[in-house]
């Protein structure tokens, strides 16, 4: 028995010394694995950045090569810089956790803290209004309406098929697969769900909610944005807007309306209640400002 016992911690040994990845591009690759489209194609960017200039193997990486190389990232945007330092640091925590580094040399490299601009990128509700109001496209006036009233990301109003909406009494649901492979269901009003109605019915249950402009696929986020564009430029809104400012608009004005705070969780889809949370600091209802003399 003790042979035996001895021989299975010796097997168990020679499993955890299994090499995960022979080079780096393997490393990479198992690291983005999994990961939202959008967001392996930002982090790739940044490491394959980060390599071109190094010119080193990721074990051979030392923390002066990292220091030098954030250290000439100075001039980009304080949020262009956070993400590439967070895409490397979150690559070397994965390289020495499946045993392919010893060392990690991006643990001494301090992830910069940013201004928080979300408080710039919150319409009123006034806004939101003349800028659904004003599209003449009614497939588009859907479109943007949808994305305010479900507060939904550019990728779930775009993978939106038709077997995904439900009608529910007087209204209707959508089930939306969102970030993380997380899927939540989502009550529209009465007022949402009829003009969601009003676009025509795919032929299939896995028709596109919104096609493309040629009718054969799904929209593209790309024309998302586009419409989106046009459609603040017709409101007067002299700022870039992008699909996810109805987002933030959503989760902002359902808060100053008195939705509980984990129900805007909930619908939004975020992992953490202090994500939603931000929103009741980008917009507080009181400050001791107002309570000074002057």
């Amino acid at each position: 028995m003790e042979a035996l016992a001895v021989r299975d911690r010796g097997q168990a040994g020679e499993v955890g010394q299994v090499r995960q990845a022979d080079n780096d591009n393997q490393v990479i690759a198992m690291w983005l694995h999994g990961r939202p489209v959008t967001t392996a194609r930002a982090y790739g960017y940044e490491v394959g950045a980060l390599m071109a200039v190094v010119v080193k193997p990721l074990a051979q990486i030392t923390l002066g090569d990292l220091q030098t190389y954030f250290d000439g990232l100075v001039d980009l945007a304080p949020a262009t810089r956070s993400r590439s330092i967070n895409a490397v640091k979150s690559l070397f925590r994965f390289a020495q956790r499946i045993g392919y580094i010893k060392f990690n040399p991006c643990a001494a490299i301090l992830s910069p803290k940013i201004k928080n601009t979300l408080a710039e990128r919150i319409l009123n509700e006034s806004q939101v209004h003349t800028l659904i109001a004003l599209e003449p496209n009614p497939r588009n006036r859907v479109l943007l309406r949808l994305l305010y009233a479900a507060g939904l990301r550019v990728s779930e109003i775009c993978g939106l098929n038709w077997r995904d909406v439900q009608e529910r009494e007087e209204a209707g649901q959508i089930t939306v697969y969102g970030k993380g492979g997380k899927t939540r269901i989502i009550l529209l009003s009465p007022e949402t769900w009829q003009e969601l109605m009003t676009l025509p019915k795919g032929l299939t249950p896995d028709s596109p909610v919104f096609t493309s402009r040629k009718g054969k696929g799904h929209l593209s986020p790309v024309q998302v944005h586009r419409i989106v564009k046009g459609a603040s430029e017709r409101a007067g809104i002299e700022l870039s807007v992008s699909p996810h400012w109805l987002r933030h608009a959503h989760a902002s004005h359902a808060l100053d309306r008195g939705a509980p705070v984990h129900l805007v969780q909930s619908t939004l889809g975020h992992a953490s209640l202090a994500t939603t949370s931000r929103y009741t600091h980008a917009r507080p209802d009181d400050s001791s400002a107002r309570y000074l003399g002057v």
